[in-house]
């Protein structure tokens, strides 16, 4: 029996690292990040996509949908394979749901939902986890409209992993040395994240777009963090962590007949709530275009993060926005890549992307450069803003975005992960039903013209917020020629009269 269990421990661990290996090729290949930095130098770009040209015709298995009498929905998409499964609880408050003075609350509910329940202690907990190889996972960012939490496995160990994955949910303890050890260690990296220039960049980009809203925060304030007690995170826990208020989706060796019986055992008795309504903050006001400059001496590269206000994620521009994108900043055919990397060779890695979420989210490109062409690499950024602002994309550059993006997507059907994830996008943001079935269509019906429209209305040069991380001494002058530098320490605070140290 325990070389069974020890045999099923290896399969399920050569599995995740299987998963983890294509989810990391499928990162480097997605159309919202930056690009990869494999060198197309001296190439031929023959206008040919590893794709067939006939467009991809899909009719994905259709998941099947339950509820319990307490109001918790189920999801479930069949996939027998492989004797695993995999588990995720949307629970629909997070970031947003934070008290205005206690962000980081969600994420801290979240995160220590596992260092103890009625039952065990966070250390049985793990050893049980480990024992019958489950993974658990809970995450809520602080500004995300909702918290997912994660459990996969065997289908050999399915009641095992459910009943752990109940209780937790169910009947955390929140204990007071684990509240305090999360908030020391929480407290302690971030001094560690300071010290690094791209978070400076991405912080203070935030900032300058969204303001007071909680979109600006990457992470928790301290002073939040410090004011959160064991009995703060049992409130929160009770206010939202209620049926009604949940979608639990599955995808794996598993039934929703087989599943049913033992949800309702395990949930059926949970209790529904009324949960406080959530009001997502308006998107502040544009200021107009700022260069922000993050002072760090001595430093030998100039980290740029540029961005200005996007969309959200049922704008009808979504599927034009990420064909944009595509051509101008994510992988190593892109215009940004091309240009900032393979002509000018001012930097290792470049690349633009966007986010969307139930607010307008940002439209960014980011590259780290040397300090010494901080001023070309400004003006090639510009000059590409304008370029696809002021002039419609080549027939073939607009094909190969599309068929790439296709492709990712046939691709990501491959797994069946990657297919719940779909769903769960739909679900979250009220998407059509036949929303990926038709997607291919959708992309292959964007034009120039699209493409053009969104980067006139998205890359928004009256608008855009300009941060740059470096030696301020080396890099003011030059910057100040693109317009109105502020100056910021290390800490994000404004230096006044920064002129005036020259």
């Amino acid at each position: 029996m325990k070389g069974t269990i020890n045999m099923k421990s290896r399969l399920l661990t050569a599995l995740i690292c299987i998963a983890a290996f294509v989810s990391g090729i499928n990162a480097q290949q997605g159309g919202m990040g930056a690009a990869t930095p494999s060198s197309t130098k001296g190439a031929v770009i023959k206008g040919k996509a590893p794709v067939n040209k006939k467009l991809l015709k899909v009719k994905l298995p259709k998941a099947q949908e339950a509820s319990l009498k307490n109001g918790l929905r189920v999801v479930v998409l069949e996939s027998h394979l492989l004797p695993v499964f995999s588990l995720e609880m949307v629970v629909l408050s997070g970031g947003l749901s934070d008290p205005a003075d206690m962000r980081g609350l969600a994420g801290a509910t979240a995160t220590l939902l596992r260092e103890g329940t009625a039952k065990r202690n966070s250390r049985e907990l793990s050893e049980q986890l480990d024992t019958i190889g489950a993974t658990f996972n809970a995450n809520s960012g602080v500004s995300s409209f909702q918290t997912s939490i994660n459990t996969s496995g065997l289908t050999d160990n399915l009641d095992q992993i459910l009943d752990l994955f109940a209780e937790v949910i169910r009947t955390p303890k929140f204990p007071v040395e684990e509240v305090e050890r999360y908030k020391s260690r929480t407290l302690a990296q971030q001094p560690l994240l300071r010290a690094q220039p791209q978070f400076l960049a991405q912080e203070r980009l935030s900032q300058a777009i969204y303001g007071a809203h909680p979109a600006s925060l990457l992470v928790a304030p301290a002073e939040a963090l410090k004011k959160i007690t064991a009995a703060d995170l049992a409130r929160f826990h009770a206010q939202n962590y209620v049926p009604n208020n949940a979608t639990l989706f599955i995808t794996g060796d598993v039934t929703l007949a087989q599943l049913m019986p033992k949800l309702e055992r395990l949930f059926g008795d949970w209790q529904r709530g009324t949960v406080p309504a959530l009001t997502i903050p308006a998107v502040p006001a544009q200021a107009a275009t700022m260069i922000h400059l993050i002072n760090r001496p001595g430093s030998v590269q100039t980290v740029f993060n540029i961005g200005s206000l996007g969309i959200d994620r049922t704008d009808p521009d979504y599927i034009a926005m990420s064909v944009m994108n595509r051509i101008l900043g994510t992988g190593p055919s892109s215009r940004l890549f091309l240009n900032i990397r393979e002509d000018k060779g001012y930097a290792y890695s470049v690349g633009s992307g966007f986010n969307a979420s139930k607010y307008r989210g940002t439209f960014t490109a980011q590259s780290p450069v040397r300090t010494e062409v901080t001023e070309g690499t400004m003006r090639e950024f510009m000059n590409e803003f304008k370029r696809i602002r002021d002039e419609a994309v080549s027939a073939t550059e607009l094909d190969n975005a599309k068929r790439a993006i296709v492709g990712n997507f046939a691709l990501s059907l491959e797994n069946p992960q990657g297919r719940l994830q779909n769903i769960i996008t739909q679900k979250l943001y009220n998407l059509p039903a036949n929303y990926w079935d038709t997607y291919p269509q959708k992309v292959e019906a964007i034009t120039a013209a699209d493409v053009q429209r969104a980067a006139q209305k998205y890359i928004d040069l009256g608008h855009l917020q300009i941060v740059a991380v470096g030696d301020a001494a080396k890099t003011r002058e030059v910057l100040a020629k693109f317009g109105t530098v502020e100056e910021y320490d290390g800490d994000g605070k404004p230096v006044r009269n920064a002129a005036a140290k020259q």
